[in-house]
C-alpha cells in the first residue's frame, strides 16, 4: 500500500515541496507561504526544527557521498559550508522576514478585516444612496404635483401623480415614506379636482358675467342679419318670401358668417372646461362631474332671472338685460352640447331653457299692466320677436314666447282700441258740422291722400276755394284710420305668424270704433235742433259708408294670402247706412217741425171783410224757409235725398196748411177767409213749380183740390161720385164735407145740408 499523503501543514510535505522545486524562485513561493502559515498559532519552531533536521540528513548524505568522493566532498563541503553560511544567513534572514512576515500579516489581517467592514459600509452607504435617490424622486414628483397645481397645470399634476404612484412608488414601498405618500395621494387627488373645479366656477363665473354681453352680440347681429334680408328682398322680391334662419336666408348670409363665441369684441375660452372634465374622466368621477356642472348651472339660471322686472324705464332696459342674459346663458349651453356632447344632455338643456322662458313670460306678464302706450308695446314685442330669432338660430325652441306674442297683441290692440276710440271721440265731439273748405290745390290734394272720396270735377278742373261735401271730421278721421291699420301691421311683421288673428282683430277693432265711436256717436248727435248739423252728420254718414267699403276691399287686399279669418266684412257699413235712414228721418222731423212752427203763426181771417191783397206772411216765410234749406242747408246732400226730403216737407206743410180750417175752432169760413187761403196755396204751388220738380206737385193736389172745392160755385159737384173723381179726386171724403159744412153755414143751403147729412150718415159721421 502507498503511504499517505502527507497533509498541507504537515512539515514533511512541506520539505518535500521544497525539495522537488525546480528553481530557487519555486522554492522561495514554496517557502514563504509555508513560514506565513506556521507564522499562526506560534508553529515557526516546529518549521524550523524540520528544516534542521532535513539539513542534518542531507550532511549526512553529503558526508556519506563524500567519503566515496572525496574530492568531490571536499569541493561539496566548501560548497555545502558556504551552502550553510547562506542558509545560516538566510535563517536569520528568514526569521528577520517571519518576523516582518507576522507583522505585515498581522497588519494585513486587521486591514482586510477593515477592508471588509469597508465594503460592508460601502454596500450599505450604495443602498442607502440608492435608497436615497429614490426617495428623494419620490419627493420631487410629490413636490412638483404640488408645484404644478400651484401653477394651475392641473392634468400635467394629476399626470405626475400618476406616475409617482403607479411607477416610482412601488420601487420604495418598503419604506415609510412610500405609505405616507400613498395615504397622501387620494387627498392629492381631491386637491386637484377641487382645484380645477375651483377655476371651472371662476370660468362659469366669468361665463356668467359676459352672458348678457355674448346675449347684446347675439341680438346685434341677428339685427343685422334681418336688414341684410330685407335690403335683399328689396332687390330680389322673390327672396322676400323666405324668413329669418330658412335655408335661403343662412345660404345667402354664409358670405357675412360670424362667430359669436370667438370675435374681436369677445373670446370664449372653453379650456378650463375641457381641462376640468379630462380631470374627472382620469379620475372615474365622470358621472359626479356631470351631476355637479348641472347643478352650477341650474344654480347660475336661477340668479340669472331676477324677482321682478319693470317695462316701463328708459330704453327698456330691463326686458334687454333679461333677454340678453338668456340668450348669453342659452348660447353657452347649447355651444357646450356641441363642443363636449357627453357633458350636457339636450333633455337638462331643453328644461332649463325652457324654465327660464316660463319664468322670463311670466315676469314680463306680471310687469305688462304698467304699460299704456302702445308704441312702446310695439318696442317690446320687436324686442321679444328679435330675440326669438337669435334663439330660433341655436335651435332653441320659441313657443312659449310666440304664444305670449298673442297676449301682447291682445294689450297692444286693446291700447291702439283705447288711443284711437278718444282720438275719434274728440274729432267726432269737436267738428263743427260745416262743409270742408279748401283754400288751394295742395289742401285739395292732402285731403284727397288721406280721404276716400272722388269728386265730381277732375283735379285739374278743380276752383278754389271750393267746398268739400263732407266736415273736417271725415278727413281726419280717415287719417287715424289709416295710422290705425299702419299701427296694427307694425305689429304684424315677418316675425309675427299669426295673421289670421291679425286679420280677425284688426276686423274686429276697426269695426267696433266705427260703429260705436264714430257711428254712434253721429248719431247721438242727430238730436241736435240745427238742420244744418242734422244735415252735414247724415252726408258724413255716407261717406263713412263709403269709406267702409273702400276698406273692406283694402282689407281683403292686405290680408295673408294663407288666412282664415272669414271674409272680410264690416258691420260698420250696414249700421252706416241704416243710421242715414234715421238721419234723413231727423232732418224730415226738423223740417216738418219748423213748417208747423210757421203754419202755427198763421192769422186767418176766415170771417175777413174783404179778400187779401196778397200772400199771408207765414206763406212767404215757409216757401223763403224751403227755399233757403234747399239752397244753403241741404245742398251738399245728394239730389234724390234733397227732392226726397222736399217731396216730405212739402207733402207736411201741405197736410199742416189744410189743417187749418178743419180745425175744430173754425166755425165758419167765408168766401173772403176761402180767398186768403187760395191765394196763399197758389202761392206756394208757384214756388214748387220755380223748383223744377213737377213730382213735387203732387204733394199739394189734395190742398189745392180742396180750396177749388171750397171756391166752387156748385159745391153739389162733390157728392156726385163721376164728378167727384174726375174733378176732386184728391179731396178727402170726409174732410171735403166737413168744410163745405164751415162754408153752407155761412150761405145757408137747405138742399146742401141734407146732402151732407145723407153723406155724413153714410160715412159714419155726427153733424
Amino acid at each position: 500500500m502507498p503511504s499517505a499523503v502527507p497533509a498541507r501543514n504537515d512539515p514533511s510535505y512541506v520539505l518535500n515541496q521544497i525539495i522537488i522545486s525546480p528553481s530557487d524562485t519555486d522554492y522561495l513561493d514554496q517557502l514563504i507561504p509555508s513560514i506565513r502559515d506556521y507564522s499562526y498559532g506560534n508553529r515557526t519552531s516546529q518549521l524550523l526544527q524540520s528544516l534542521s533536521k532535513f539539513a542534518e540528513d542531507k550532511e549526512a548524505e553529503i558526508e556519506s557521498m563524500c567519503s566515496t568522493n572525496h574530492q568531490e566532498f571536499v569541493t561539496s563541503v566548501n560548497q555545502l559550508l558556504r551552502i550553510r553560511e547562506g542558509t545560516v544567513s538566510l535563517t536569520s534572514e528568514i526569521l528577520d522576514l517571519n518576523q516582518s512576515i507576522q507583522a505585515s500579516t498581522e497588519r494585513l489581517a486587521e486591514q482586510k478585516k477593515a477592508l471588509v467592514e469597508s465594503r460592508s459600509h460601502r454596500q450599505n452607504i450604495d443602498e442607502t444612496s440608492r435608497a436615497l435617490q429614490d426617495c428623494l424622486e419620490v419627493l420631487r414628483l410629490a413636490n412638483q404635483v404640488h408645484d404644478l397645481l400651484a401653477k394651475k397645470n392641473h392634468y400635467a399634476a394629476l399626470r405626475a401623480l400618476d406616475e409617482l404612484q403607479n411607477v416610482h412608488l412601488k420601487g420604495v414601498t418598503q419604506y415609510k415614506i412610500a405609505e405616507m405618500i400613498q395615504r397622501s395621494v387620494p387627498a392629492t387627488q381631491r386637491a386637484i379636482a377641487e382645484a380645477v373645479m375651483s377655476d371651472l366656477n371662476t370660468w362659469l363665473y366669468r361665463i356668467r358675467e359676459m352672458s348678457q354681453y355674448l346675449g347684446e352680440i347675439a341680438l346685434y347681429h341677428t339685427d343685422l342679419r334681418k336688414t341684410r334680408q330685407k335690403e335683399r328682398a328689396e332687390k330680389v322680391p322673390y327672396l322676400g318670401q323666405f324668413k329669418l334662419n330658412s335655408a335661403i336666408e343662412l345660404v345667402s348670409d354664409e358670405h357675412e358668417e360670424y362667430d359669436l363665441l370667438q370675435n374681436d369684441d369677445l373670446q370664449v375660452d372653453f379650456t378650463p372646461l375641457f381641462e376640468c372634465l379630462h380631470i374627472h374622466q382620469s379620475l372615474g368621477q365622470m358621472e359626479k362631474f356631470r351631476v355637479e356642472y348641472a347643478n352650477t348651472r341650474r344654480r347660475q339660471k336661477e340668479l340669472l332671472l331676477p324677482s321682478s322686472i319693470t317695462l316701463v324705464d328708459e330704453d327698456g332696459a330691463s326686458l334687454h338685460t333679461l333677454l340678453e342674459e338668456m340668450s348669453g346663458f342659452a348660447i353657452v349651453e347649447r355651444s357646450t352640447m356641441k363642443k363636449v356632447p357627453d357633458l350636457r344632455s339636450p333633455v337638462d338643456v331643453d328644461e332649463l331653457w325652457d324654465s327660464m322662458c316660463q319664468t322670463a313670460v311670466g315676469l314680463i306678464s306680471k310687469a305688462l299692466h304698467e304699460v299704456d302706450d302702445a308704441e312702446s308695446l310695439l318696442k317690446i314685442k320687436n324686442l321679444i320677436a328679435l330675440f326669438m330669432q337669435a334663439m330660433d338660430t341655436w335651435n332653441f325652441p320659441v313657443g312659449v314666447f310666440d304664444n305670449f306674442l298673442l297676449t301682447l297683441f291682445e294689450k297692444y290692440a286693446e291700447l291702439l282700441k283705447k288711443r284711437f276710440s278718444d282720438d275719434f271721440q274728440e274729432i267726432v265731439s269737436t267738428d263743427d258740422y260745416m262743409p270742408m273748405p279748401i283754400q288751394n290745390l295742395e289742401e285739395f290734394d292732402k285731403v284727397l291722400n288721406v280721404s276716400w272720396y272722388t269728386p265730381e270735377k277732375p283735379r285739374e278742373e278743380q276752383v278754389f276755394p271750393c267746398v268739400l261735401p263732407f266736415s273736417q271730421m271725415y278727413p281726419l278721421c280717415c287719417i287715424d284710420i289709416r295710422n290705425f291699420l299702419n299701427q296694427f301691421y307694425f305689429f304684424s311683421n315677418d316675425d309675427f305668424p299669426h295673421p289670421d288673428v291679425i286679420d280677425k282683430t284688426l276686423r274686429d277693432a276697426l269695426d267696433e270704433l266705427l260703429s260705436n265711436k264714430v257711428c254712434e256717436t253721429l248719431v247721438e248727435r242727430l238730436s241736435s235742433q240745427y238742420l244744418g248739423q242734422i244735415v252735414q252728420i247724415l252726408i258724413n254718414l255716407e261717406h263713412f259708408e263709403l269709406a267702409c267699403q273702400e276698406l273692406e276691399i283694402l282689407l281683403a287686399a292686405a290680408r295673408s294670402q294663407n288666412s282664415t279669418a272669414g271674409p272680410i266684412a264690416l258691420n260698420a257699413t250696414e249700421k252706416f247706412r241704416s243710421n242715414k235712414k234715421a238721419a234723413e228721418k231727423r232732418i224730415f222731423e226738423v223740417v216738418n217741425s219748423k213748417i208747423d212752427d210757421l203754419i202755427e203763426t198763421a192769422e186767418y181771417d176766415w170771417m175777413a171783410p174783404t179778400p187779401p191783397t196778397e200772400p199771408s206772411n207765414y206763406m212767404q216765410t215757409l216757401t223763403r224757409f224751403l227755399s233757403n234749406i234747399m239752397n244753403s242747408t241741404l245742398l251738399g246732400l245728394p239730389t234724390e235725398i234733397k227732392e226726397l226730403i222736399y217731396f216730405d216737407a212739402l207733402s207736411h206743410a201741405a197736410n199742416m196748411v189744410l189743417a187749418l180750417p178743419l180745425s175744430p175752432e173754425v166755425k165758419k169760413i167765408n168766401p173772403n177767409g176761402v180767398a186768403a187761403l187760395a191765394k196763399d196755396v197758389e202761392y206756394l204751388a208757384k214756388f214748387v213749380d220755380s223748383l223744377g220738380v213737377p213730382i213735387l206737385r203732387e204733394n199739394l193736389d189734395e190742398l189745392q183740390q180742396t180750396v177749388h172745392l171750397m171756391q166752387a160755385e156748385n159745391t153739389d159737384e162733390f157728392y156726385d161720385i163721376s164728378t167727384r173723381n174726375k174733378k176732386y179726386g184728391r179731396v178727402d171724403a170726409i174732410n171735403g164735407p166737413v168744410l163745405l159744412e164751415k162754408l153752407t153755414r155761412t150761405v145757408q143751403s137747405p138742399a146742401k145740408t141734407d146732402k151732407f147729412a145723407a153723406l155724413s150718415s153714410r160715412f159714419g159721421m155726427k153733424s
